[in-house]
């Protein structure tokens, strides 16, 4: 292909876009249904209940220690379908290129949207490409929709975590945030973290074969407390959480202590926060433990009765702090 950047030309509907999808974006992204360049995908669904979900991703750098823009794109788009117990199948793919981008780094995001994809066991399905002038993208932006089905019978709600219920997350907390904040020009810290983004979907499945889960959310921007307060919040609910139990890297916990942020409000793509019932904790706890993805899996703490969306940790001094929710962002572009 001629060139070896993204030019105002790849988006123009002409022959310099033609050569764009089908030398390298068709080729790398693969499967029947793409290569067709039909304007819609048309799928065919098992029974159950249809779960569709959205969402853009603007990371900045867009290659990272443990991912990149596109790994991240398709982790978080299943994480989102698998929240709601839905088992991923499709993902559709609009890709933002900045005029300027090199092709090269296009290539590489785009396997590895193909690598995700298929450890994730999802298809992509259709998609649309956009350039837009230097300056005007950070070099790319990625947006996606997801389509799963939840098996009959399978209620997960945000809103369904009860009294007496456990509270488990999978594993160390803030490793995302931290991974992209390291590698962003500016920022010279020498650190052993990579990002934790993953998908959710085969250790979802493997906490449902073994006991029930009332909720699940993934703790993304905002981190473990912002899941654990929009938890709270729908579910009418208070919690309280013991803060020793709460799984935070020893070098995480030292970067936000030195910028003054709080490991517990930054972000994760590999992370779960579960409710379940107290009967069935210690099955899905091991459950989750023997999986790759869960063998730091803690139980943190308790669904309470209290004041709807009441968030309380206890320290290992112990006295309580209520869980607070910042105004903004505390780290930009990281998801």
């Amino acid at each position: 292909m001629a060139g070896d950047v993204i030019t105002i030309a790849h988006g123009g509907g002409g022959t310099r876009m033609q050569d764009l999808l089908r030398e390298i974006i068709f080729p790398l992204l693969g499967g029947d249904t793409l290569n067709t360049a039909e304007d819609a995908a048309c799928l065919e669904l098992p029974p159950g209940k249809l779960a569709f979900t959205t969402d853009s991703f603007v990371v900045k750098p867009i290659f990272f220690s443990g991912g990149d823009i596109g790994k991240l794109a398709v982790c978080g788009t299943v994480n989102d379908l698998s929240m709601v117990g839905a088992r991923p199948l499709y993902l559709t793919l609009g890709l933002i290129l900045e005029e300027g981008l090199r092709l090269e780094d296009l290539e590489r995001v785009l396997r590895s949207i193909a690598e995700w994809s298929t450890v994730a066991g999802v298809r992509v399905v259709a998609g649309d490409t956009k350039v837009v002038e230097r300056g005007m993208a950070d070099g790319l932006y990625v947006n996606t929709a997801g389509v799963g089905v939840i098996p009959d019978g399978r209620s997960i709600s945000i809103s369904g975590a009860v009294v007496g219920d456990a509270l488990i997350v999978n594993g160390y907390v803030g490793d995302h945030g931290v991974a992209v904040l390291k590698d962003r020009d500016g920022f010279g810290f020498q650190l052993d973290v990579g990002s934790d983004c993953a998908p959710l979907n085969s250790l979802v499945e493997a906490m449902l074969g073994v006991g029930t889960v009332h909720s699940l959310r993934d703790p993304t921007r905002g981190g473990l407390a912002a899941a654990l307060k929009e938890m709270a919040d729908a579910s009418g609910r208070a919690m309280e959480l013991v803060e020793k139990d709460i799984p935070v890297r020893g070098e995480v916990r030292a970067v936000c202590e030195m910028l003054g942020l709080d490991a517990m409000l930054v972000a994760n793509e590999g992370k779960l926060l579960a409710a379940v019932p107290e009967s069935d904790s210690t099955a899905i706890l091991q459950a989750m433990k023997s999986h790759p993805l869960g063998a730091d899996s803690s139980v943190i703490g308790r669904v309470t009765e209290g004041r709807k969306g009441r968030v309380s940790v206890l320290t290992p001094l112990g006295s309580a702090r209520l869980l607070r929710m910042p105004s903004g962002e505390q780290l930009p572009r990281i998801c």
